[in-house]
């Protein structure tokens, strides 16, 4: 049998068919368009769904479940959609519009934990019961895989990454002052530039290239941030005390450079018994959210 995973964005849907190995056979995005309704929008899912099994000669038959990864607060057990504000969608229920028209059971989860699923079963947390992945890019995401399975905590919003990290520091568009999300992101690392007094750099990568090339400033910039990084990531690790801590996300495109110089950090900002934690770049890319939402169904079986 095989499974569908559908990762919901904000810019794209992607969907694809997933055997229970995790490999992908086949897979087709779409433009995400704003919907009046809770019906069009599935509609639009259903048909990627649709197109993708006729594009590849697999039959609707043999597909025996379809998982949503959603980039907001959701309620597994209910396949309700509590909140997704990027997607203009509140109180959905995803599951029974998609699964009443494909007859088919359909399991949602929150993106991130999605990708965080997917990473600890066949990517670079593979092997490990307890992982975070985090992900870094506009904002900072994560999921907390917790004895192989999601932890969603008591109202499934477990795994947001706000966590506050400077006392009355920088305003986050979480209403906060503060909050790692503001120092840890893409747009925390072109601030601390901004601050060096360097206006010329406007993007994560700018930065980073800099750096490599021998700019101090950018450098100082560099190590500010990740400074900041670690900060959050020792809370994490204090706390949770997982095998593996899976980086992903737009800035982990750094390389094994990038996570050299967190585990050079990590020493500094966790209790003893927690140095065994390893840190490691995600595996799987783009890719880890249609994986994970499919495993959704798998898991279930």
């Amino acid at each position: 049998m095989y499974h569908i995973g559908v990762d919901l964005g904000g810019t794209n849907i992607a969907a694809g068919i997933v055997d229970s190995t995790g490999k992908i056979l086949a897979k087709k995005s779409v433009l995400f368009v704003m919907r009046h309704n809770h019906e069009e929008l599935a509609e639009d899912i259903v048909n990627l769904c649709k197109d993708l099994v006729v594009e590849t000669s697999i039959s609707l038959e043999i597909i025996s479940s379809i998982g949503i990864g959603v980039p907001g607060v959701v309620s597994p057990k209910n396949g309700m959609v509590m909140l997704a504000g990027n997607l203009g969608v509140e109180d959905m229920p995803i599951s029974h519009l998609v699964g009443q028209v494909l007859k088919i059971p359909v399991f949602i989860e929150n993106d991130a934990n999605c990708a965080a699923l997917a990473e600890a079963t066949f990517g670079a947390a593979s092997g490990s019961r307890n992982s975070i992945t985090i992900t870094l890019g506009t904002g900072v995401g994560g999921g907390i895989i917790i004895d192989g399975k999601i932890y969603s905590g008591a109202f499934f919003g477990a795994g947001e990454m706000h966590q506050v990290i400077r006392g009355g520091g920088v305003l986050c568009q979480c209403g906060r002052q503060g909050c790692w999300e503001a120092y840890a992101s893409a747009g925390g690392l072109v601030r601390e530039l901004r601050q060096l007094g360097v206006t010329d750099k406007t993007t994560a990568k700018d930065i980073f290239d800099a750096a490599h090339s021998g700019d101090i400033l950018a450098q100082q910039a560099v190590d500010a941030y990740t400074e900041n990084l670690c900060i959050g990531l020792g809370n994490l690790v204090n706390i949770l005390q997982p095998e593996i801590c899976v980086i992903g996300g737009g800035i982990s495109g750094q390389g094994q450079g990038f996570i050299d110089s967190i585990k050079n950090r990590m020493p500094r900002m966790v209790l003893g018994v927690n140095r065994d934690t390893k840190y490691a770049i995600a595996a799987l890319g783009n890719d880890a959210g249609i994986i994970g939402a499919a495993m959704l169904g798998i898991s279930s079986e």
